[in-house]
């Protein structure tokens, strides 16, 4: 059977998602939780690959093998042998053709920013310390340009060779939720570090480096160099997931709001 497993993790002590020789990552550390309840090996392919000190308050993952252990149950047996910084919060028999990676029609990443003079010590590896103020009111102005399709190479870093570098962007937002400044983006599909660009673009515009409509003339000159920094892993999150055509998993909630991620912010 085809078994996808909903999960969150806290990547601080993970090399990301994907296995890696020699290195802690979230794949392999529940694929061998998974192997371990089900005696068999197993392989668990996820929908996307989060970096090294990325997070993920919603994550999707499957897997095929034979398993008698209830839906209901099987999280609880997993977690058993996880570490306290992962955990499976759901599993449900999905048909045989899902694929947690391309089933998935729109994904939602957030980045965290902790503004102000003094570091929170329990945010710093849940959020970007920021030590000076932001105009959030500019930087959502300039959030408004990332949305469509449109080239978004100016924002990306280089890394595995894409085919194209066009995608789209439903949404780009930037708010406050407390004493975070909050950016959420999502989209059909991300460039490598796309997120983490957008988002330190959005703090240069925060900043007044450049006027928010700067935004147009930086995605057409498609020129890395005009846009803001790659922000660093920790304020990023994958928040929210889009499976259409998989009643399966709508009791999961998985497009559902989810508040600010972070279990302790």
């Amino acid at each position: 059977m085809n078994i996808a497993i909903i999960l969150s993790y806290d990547g601080t002590a993970y090399h990301g998602w994907q296995t890696q020789k020699n290195a802690a990552t979230v794949q392999q550390t529940v694929t061998d939780a998974v192997a371990s309840v089900l005696g068999q090996d197993v392989s668990v392919s996820g929908v996307g690959r989060t970096d090294a000190g990325v997070h993920a308050r919603r994550y999707v993952a499957n897997f095929h093998a034979d398993c008698t252990i209830p839906m209901d149950r099987l999280p609880l047996a997993v977690n058993s042998h996880l570490p306290m910084d992962i955990a499976v919060s759901g599993a449900a028999v999905v048909p045989d053709s899902f694929d947690a990676r391309f089933s998935c029609t729109r994904k939602e990443y957030t980045y965290l920013i902790c503004p102000g003079r003094i570091r929170d010590p329990f945010a710093v590896s849940r959020s970007y310390f920021y030590p000076y103020p932001l105009d959030v009111g500019a930087m959502q102005q300039a959030a408004a340009h990332f949305i469509g399709r449109q080239d978004f190479a100016a924002v990306r870093s280089m890394g595995t060779p894409v085919k194209s570098t066009v995608r789209e962007i439903f949404t780009c937002s930037v708010d406050t939720v407390g004493r975070f400044v909050r950016i959420r983006v999502s989209a059909d599909g991300f460039l490598y570090n796309m997120v983490r660009a957008i988002s330190g673009t959005l703090l240069y515009a925060g900043q007044g480096k450049f006027p928010p409509d700067d935004v147009r003339r930086i995605l057409d000159s498609c020129d890395r160099e005009q846009a803001g920094p790659t922000l660093p892993p920790q304020g990023l999150y994958m928040s929210r997931l889009w499976y259409d055509g998989t009643p399966e998993l709508d009791a999961f909630h998985l497009a559902d709001e989810c508040g600010t991620p972070g279990g302790l912010l």
